[in-house]
């Protein structure tokens, strides 16, 4: 009997499984790795070493880059008693995260890395070289859950405790790749606080290990002086919806839709209120701003669809969820020529941004992610109608 709660059967039947536990450095996913071993499977750990200059990378935090990372995870290796290992995904982390966070704020998107990563860094390439070394899973700390039905194929479900839920994160995930998925943490209602004890009475020293949600890459916290070193400086206008000036700005990619701090419009709006980005346009490399009502979007179109399982056969209603650690909305969906996904919000949402992601539920499962390519203002149909 386990002394711990929530320790992995394995993916399928409960076997004895060769299971490779990406351990970033943080608390999470070393216990999830000594969750896994507990449970009897043959588990070995590895580090992804994610920068050819890993001091560049945000140190003193959950991190999952750094050096300091990494002799956290072989420390916490040793302790649970596994073999361990670091391998160098530098370069694909770099085409396929940091390349293209920057190219999407350049087209005047907004991605998130970390979705990114999962899809292409943790489960696509990892998880490719773990199969080709005969891996049976690959196992992470993250905070959701898998269901096996009766006929053997997997879902992905949010976690237990929906306080941590990180499935919008793993939405990305198709039915391959939940099929050699672990995912230790997320079908307990522990606290943050209980997995520190738990580590703590594991001895592993990264229990009191601070977390951490910026973005790895970004030594220094400055997304926009970040983007600035690599795209440079471009002055360009802040236009109101009627196009009038309000003011310059130095390059379009350092805003985002919803903004309000960080305009520096010299005069207030007419009304007195507050105004908000509204759109970014990279050809002309202007920014729109107008008042907060404006944000309010009605429906949306999304692209690259990715299925966690069958698509869906028609069009049905869901809840979606735009940001990771955001609220659910309801929605109808529809799924148009396998490739666009075409979404009616029941209510209108604001901060909806093209790059963002969006992830579909029924009820606890994930249905799927899509990226938004377009939004339809909620002003704009109200307008169309009258």
């Amino acid at each position: 009997m386990t002394d711990f709660p929530g320790a992995p059967t394995g993916p399928r039947d409960g076997r004895r499984l060769r299971v490779l536990a990406a351990m970033s450095g943080g608390v999470d996913s070393a216990v999830a790795a000594a969750r896994a071993a507990e449970a009897g499977h043959d588990v070995t750990g590895v580090h992804l070493a994610l920068s050819a200059n890993p001091q560049s990378f945000r140190t003193g935090a959950r991190g999952c880059c750094t050096i300091e990372d990494s002799r956290d995870a072989r420390r916490a290796a040793d302790v649970i008693g596994i073999p361990f290992y670091v391998w160098d995904l530098a370069e694909r982390f770099r085409e396929d995260v940091v390349e293209d966070f920057i190219a999407e704020y350049q087209a005047g998107r907004t991605p998130n890395p970390c979705l990114r990563c999962n899809e292409k860094i943790k489960f696509a390439a990892l998880l490719d070289k773990a199969l080709a070394l005969g891996f049976d899973a690959v196992c992470t700390g993250h905070y959701a859950t898998i269901v096996t039905r009766e006929d053997g194929s997997r879902e992905l479900h949010r976690a237990s405790d929906m306080a941590k839920d990180q499935s919008y994160v793993l939405g990305v995930l198709d039915e391959r790749q939940l099929a050699h998925a672990m995912f230790p943490l997320g079908d307990t209602l522990t606290t943050k606080d209980e997995i520190r004890a738990e580590a703590e009475r594991r001895g592993l020293a990264v229990a009191k290990k601070p977390d951490s949600h910026d973005i790895c890459f970004i030594a220094d916290g400055d997304t926009q002086g970040f983007l600035a070193k690599h795209l440079g400086t471009a002055e360009g206008d802040i236009v109101d919806e009627d196009g009038r000036t309000l003011g310059t700005h130095e390059g379009a990619y350092g805003f985002t839709i919803g903004q309000r701090k960080g305009l520096r419009i010299g005069h207030p709006a007419p009304d007195g209120k507050p105004r908000y980005v509204l759109d970014i346009s990279p050809v002309n490399n202007t920014v729109t701003v107008g008042p907060v009502e404006a944000l309010d979007v009605a429906a949306l179109t999304a692209i690259k669809p990715r299925w966690c399982g069958a698509p869906p056969a028609g069009p049905g209603t869901y809840t979606a969820q735009l940001r990771a650690h955001g609220g659910e909305t309801e929605v109808t969906a529809e799924l148009i020529g396998g490739t666009e996904l075409r979404v009616t919000f029941t209510e209108p949402v604001r901060g909806v941004a093209p790059g963002q992601a969006i992830v579909l539920y029924d009820d606890t499962r994930v249905v799927g992610s899509a990226t938004i390519a377009t939004t339809e203002r909620a002003a704009a149909r109200t307008a169309t109608a009258s």
